[in-house]
């Protein structure tokens, strides 16, 4: 499995993302043969809606599956809680995150059940949320909970 390749599509879809006005978070959800199953990003401002996170949109895009089992989620930012529930709720035992500095996520959560769980500490993924976080504070703030 190409890390880097898949890692470089959620970060399209988080500059994607970004440029529509939304919070530039980007997933995708890769099989066990390397096929990927989804991808999706941070919709809540587009969409009016405060679940639609990049991982959540993502699986939506996947569509419903018999079994999570051999997937990776591949997402630009550590995940909120909410996100990482799902990911233990479904069985998606493998995820890779892209940058975990500019929100403290819920890693260990994900580790103590059995989640692995791999950050690239990518620059991309850091940069466009860095400049997200200085050009729309507020809607991070929103986003996060703040």
């Amino acid at each position: 499995m190409d890390q880097a390749a898949f890692m470089a599509l959620a970060l399209d879809q988080a500059r994607m993302g970004f440029e529509e006005g939304g919070v530039p978070v980007g997933a995708v959800l890769v099989g066990a043969a390397g096929r990927l199953l989804g991808a999706g990003r941070n919709r809540r401002v587009q969409q009016g809606d405060p679940i639609a996170h990049g991982e959540m949109d993502c699986l939506r895009q996947a569509g419903r599956l018999r079994s999570y089992a051999g997937t990776t989620l591949f997402t630009t930012l550590t995940p909120c809680l909410m996100c990482a529930g799902t990911i233990v709720q479904f069985g998606i035992p493998r995820v890779v995150i892209g940058e975990n500095r500019s929100f403290a996520g819920n890693e260990a959560f994900l580790r103590q059940r059995g989640v692995a769980v791999t950050v690239l500490d990518d620059p991309a993924c850091h940069a466009l949320m860095r400049r997200f976080q200085a050009e729309r504070p507020a809607v991070w703030a929103e986003d996060i909970g703040a």
